[in-house]
């Protein structure tokens, strides 16, 4: 007997297959694995030598991935779109770094209220009631999250709009009076959008559990159309300053367009849903229980964030603008592989059944081969940023009053985010398996720690550090995303210490991971190799203006950094790479038949 996946997939299973009673299946306390339940997990040609559960729920869990990551990509190119059109006419000056300041502050209300909190506490009790067929009591559930929200959401949006000054001076107190009066005014403008990112974030969380996944991924292409929109309409004829504050309503705008293309979708899977106040169900009740630690785990990540917003605004003019280019660039891996992973298995994770023993190894499986997955396309994303972080920020942001030094400052900071990138993606995949078991508390003590950690050391790598050697105070950026990648290998550390204690031990087998680091580093001495040949005369680390003189030659040498990369792995006999190659075949020949 194994535990099961979605029920959906059951047609592929064998009839005389007895269903397992689902009166365990929520398990809030798993207990500790006994030897003969838990084995340590096998490689990873030995795991998929022996399935976990029926190969169709793996296909379906891949086929999900890449919804979700398809969706993320083209959201997330939408949003390099935006923010290369506003380094393009904003540059990294005064009305740049207040409207980045500015969107921070109600973004904190998004980041609590929003995915992150929602896939913790409502998405596993959403999806476990579809899982046992009771739509009714889902259908109640989903509309009780969302009359909550919007009560809490309204009242956040207020507070927030009349403590816009308290708040802009704890955020970016390093701001001069005048540059500090504007970010107040957008940081005002901005707050309606955030509350209506919430019910996005809700529309998210419907559409997930009912496995529609594109809609709710690339309905953010919509809001970062109408900020383009709003750059490219207004940017003749007016101020930096002016442009920053119509581009705040664009984004609010955007907002509601963003939320509303995703109502129809869900009023057709929810049928009769309706927003209430109640909590007079178990379910409701559960899902609250576990909100409150997912909302206060996000409060502190958050926290670390605006920590970081006031470090940077003491770095000079451009930092806080700087920074929020290079994060663009490096939340994006993140987003497109770990989300994409992370929130792909959360549903089928959370509906399945079995005794204690059996959910763990099926969560054992899932979690070993979304690790596979994660590291196949983290490591070569950590060398590109490392080492040809010049190509990418020329690419997508060196034009207008972008310029040459803003290039080379965002690389430096990019490299210091190369430290934590694996294990933060990675640490996403161990906080959904926890959320899957109906534990947000123990994601909250480590998110604690991490945010504990980032604060000191970013204080010590962004102000301390460069002061005591005689660097150039502008590094101190890069000492923040250095010092985050450090908290987050603490964070991930303490994550799989405990769900190996809870389900059995997990681990990337080290072999694999040499061959993956081997062809990264392979891929990146293509573009490397031709820029110090072209531009012999230059200082090794510079942008080789000389070899790079186009956004087409940094593009084909990124392309060739990848096919590189591609093409060693798959002849190392990784899986993942032919997974890949067989995709784009499949591509291929659609845009074949189509054309």
């Amino acid at each position: 007997m194994s535990a099961k996946g979605p029920p959906e997939d059951d047609s592929t299973l064998n009839e005389s297959r007895a269903v397992p009673e689902e009166k365990d299946r929520t398990l809030p306390d798993f207990p500790a694995p006994q030897a003969d339940e838990v084995t340590e997990a096998a490689p990873p040609i030995e795991r998929r030598a022996t399935p976990r559960t029926t190969a169709r729920a793996f296909d379906r869990s891949k086929g999900a991935a890449f919804l979700v990551g398809s969706g993320i990509l083209l959201s997330r190119l939408a949003g390099l779109i935006r923010q290369t059109i506003l380094a393009r006419y904003l540059g990294a000056g005064f009305a740049a770094d207040a409207f980045n300041a500015a969107f921070r502050i109600p973004n904190l209300l998004q980041n609590l209220l929003g995915e992150g909190v929602l896939s913790a506490s409502f998405i596993p009790e959403y999806a476990g009631l579809l899982g046992r067929g009771d739509e009714k009591e889902a259908t109640k559930l989903a509309g009780a999250v969302a009359g909550i929200l919007a009560l809490v959401a309204s009242i956040l949006v207020l507070l927030g709009v009349l403590g816009a000054p308290w708040l802009v001076a704890v955020i970016a107190n390093g701001f001069p009076p005048e540059k500090r009066d504007l970010t107040v005014k957008l940081t005002r403008i901005l707050f309606p959008g955030a509350g209506l990112f919430v019910f996005s974030a809700w529309c998210l969380g419907v559409l997930n559990s009912h496995r529609r996944f594109f809609m709710s991924y690339t309905a953010p292409v919509i809001w970062n159309a109408a900020m383009v929109a709003t750059l490219i309409f207004f940017h003749q004829g007016h101020t930096q300053v002016e442009l920053a504050t119509y581009l705040a309503y664009g984004s609010v705008v955007g907002s509601a367009l963003q939320f509303g293309i995703q109502l129809p979708q869900v009023f057709a899977l929810a049928h009769g849903v309706r927003p209430r106040l109640t909590g007079a169900t178990e379910s409701v009740r559960r899902v609250f229980r576990n909100f409150l630690p997912a909302f206060v785990g996000r409060g502190v990540v958050q926290i670390s964030a605006y920590v970081d917003a006031w470090l940077a605004s003491y770095l000079g003019n451009g930092a806080v603008s700087s920074f929020t280019y290079a994060q663009a660039i490096y939340v994006l891996p993140i987003s497109l592989f770990g989300m994409a992973i992370s929130a792909a298995e959360l549903p089928a994770m959370s509906r399945a059944v079995g005794t204690a023993a059996e959910i763990g190894a099926y969560l054992r499986g899932r979690l070993s081969d979304g690790l596979d997955r994660i590291a196949y396309f983290i490591v070569p994303s950590s060398v590109a940023l490392f080492a040809l972080g010049d190509l990418i920020v020329h690419l997508l942001f060196q034009s207008g009053r972008f310029q040459r030094d803003n290039t080379i400052w965002v690389w430096q900071i990019l490299m210091g985010s190369t430290i934590g990138l694996l294990a933060s993606t990675m640490g996403r995949l161990y906080s959904s398996t926890f959320y899957a078991m109906r534990d947000t508390r123990t994601p909250l003590r480590y998110a604690v720690v991490r945010v504990i950690l980032t604060t000191v050391l970013g204080y010590l790598f962004a102000l301390v550090l460069p002061q005591m050697l005689g660097l150039d105070r502008k590094l101190g950026a890069a000492g923040l995303t250095a010092s985050a990648g450090l908290a987050g290998w603490v964070e991930f550390y303490l994550l799989r210490r405990e769900l190996d204690r809870r389900i059995g031990r997990t681990r990337l087998v080290p072999a694999r991971m040499a061959r993956l680091w081997g062809a990264a580093i392979l891929g990146a001495m293509v573009p490397w190799a031709y820029k110090l040949w072209v531009d012999r005369g230059a200082p090794l680390f510079s942008v080789h203006e000389a070899a790079v003189h186009s956004k087409l030659t940094a593009l084909v040498l990124l392309v060739a950094y990848g096919l590189t990369y591609l093409a060693a792995t798959a002849a190392l006999g990784i899986p993942e790479a032919r997974n890949v190659i067989d995709r784009g075949k499949r591509l291929f020949r659609l845009v074949l038949r189509t054309g």
